[in-house]
């Protein structure tokens, strides 16, 4: 089987203990990798796909070993693999490239794929004008401070970190993600005006809020936020012609 189907998925939080059963979904998503791989030319995993993850220069977190495996395997095999960090994997240094040869990206990512031109991101500070967000994000992105927090001892520093990323999505789950409209939506604000200096784009794909979202945004672009893996267990896929979203509901 050819491979010509390019997959986009994000939000997984793999590793959080919000999650019912964590190991659960780690594997539904290996099986979902599977029924994909014959034909997936590219992955693009759109950032949270950790619920954290720091690299010390002789650690990474512990865990996450079937998946792990299942990307470098499809890696090997020919499949692309792109990862962008999301804010809570930024920490991302070179662990992947050199162990498993997979592509990291720290930004947001302009690319031709068949003709069409993509914008593709995690979409954590795209259009979000909120300054106690942008102050944590500036905090995690700062050199300094990942020396700093380098210097915690492995266990440690990854417990603050799952202490971190647990403070947040409980004070989230106090106010559910929900869509707010083309007038509210930031990362809807934030492709509008994108679009606006850059005509040509055809297709904007975002991670990040954990909604469900195909919007036209002219005759020509078209914006998608791609859910995620602890609710909706959704991802998009491109067949060179037509961009879909989708749900994995095989085993579910």
């Amino acid at each position: 089987m050819a491979k010509e189907k390019i997959y986009f998925v994000s939000d997984l939080h793999l590793g959080s203990d919000l999650l019912e059963h964590p190991k659960t979904t780690e594997k539904r998503f290996v099986r979902w990798l599977d029924t994909i791989r014959d034909d997936a030319r590219a992955v693009y995993l759109l950032g949270d796909i950790f619920d954290f993850w720091f690299e010390y220069k002789k650690t990474v977190p512990r865990g996450f070993t079937r998946f792990l495996g299942k990307i470098a395997e499809m890696q090997d095999a020919g499949t692309e693999i792109h990862f962008f960090t999301g804010n809570h994997d930024v920490w991302m240094f070179d662990y992947f490239q050199q162990e498993l040869g997979i592509t990291v990206h720290d930004q947001p990512l302009r690319t031709t794929i068949d003709g069409k031109i993509f914008y593709l991101a995690h979409g954590d500070g795209l259009g979000d004008g909120s300054q106690s967000f942008r102050f944590i994000r500036w905090i995690f992105h700062n050199r300094t401070c990942q020396w700093l927090f380098a210097r915690f001892s492995s266990h440690g520093g990854i417990a603050f970190g799952h202490w971190w990323s647990r403070h947040n999505r409980k004070k989230n789950l106090a106010d559910p993600v929900k869509y707010k409209g083309e007038g509210e939506e930031h990362l809807v604000l934030y492709s509008k005006k994108y679009i606006q200096e850059h005509p040509d784009t055809d297709y904007l794909i975002f991670g990040h809020r954990h909604i469900l979202l195909d919007l036209m945004l002219n005759r020509k672009s078209r914006m998608m936020i791609i859910g995620d893996w602890m609710e909706y267990f959704s991802y998009a896929v491109f067949d060179g012609k037509t961009l879909s979203l989708e749900q994995y509901t095989t085993d579910i």
